[in-house]
């Protein structure tokens, strides 16, 4: 008998054919599972993401959005080699102080909102070597945090929006659920 492999989903992901997904795709509401180890196809999986996110202009990326619900994302506030993190098994243990800032997101493109958030963030995680580090961040660093947090746990950024700011975006929102629906394969 086989032993089970670690990390299915991101093992049966077809990794150079990943998009990014946008909404209302269902697997954007799925709160993911762990990553089990950290292997080479975590490796290419983070490195995919990386090229998805800044090809997109963004600064952050959850595996989620990419169609694969495993708690990692990648960001790159300054797109900078040297700035670009890999967060596996995220979690935020602290926020301190408040902002309020427009918030785009890669799942809904061209619609942003202002959203609150923490202004101050720490996050523990694993690296992809496997050593767990802290990290605290504030400003944008700390509005990525949480809003790709948001993303590993299933909430989006229309969950955020605040009631006027979705009726202002119901026809973008209209049109992407449009989209959605004319893209699926017929049965």
């Amino acid at each position: 008998m086989k032993p089970m492999e670690r990390n299915p989903k991101i093992r049966q992901a077809d990794l150079p054919s990943l998009k990014i997904i946008r909404y209302p795709d269902p697997r954007l509401r799925e709160v993911s599972t762990p990553v089990e180890e950290i292997d080479n196809h975590v490796r290419r999986l983070a490195d995919r993401m990386f090229a998805l996110m800044l090809a997109a202009k963004g600064v952050g990326l959850a595996a989620p959005q990419v169609g694969v619900t495993v708690r990692l994302f990648v960001t790159s506030p300054t797109f900078q080699e040297q700035d670009r993190r890999v967060y596996v098994n995220p979690e935020l243990i602290s926020l301190d102080g408040q902002q309020e800032d427009e918030e785009g997101c890669l799942s809904f493109p061209g619609i942003t909102s202002k959203i609150k958030r923490g202004h101050v963030a720490t996050i523990r995680a694993t690296n992809l070597d496997g050593q767990t580090f802290q990290e605290t961040g504030e400003g944008l660093t700390a509005r990525v945090f949480q809003h790709e947090m948001d993303h590993i746990n299933g909430r989006l950024l229309i969950d955020r929006m605040g009631s006027v700011a979705r009726l202002s975006h119901r026809r973008a929102l209209a049109d992407l659920e449009e989209q959605f629906a004319a893209a699926k394969p017929a049965r």
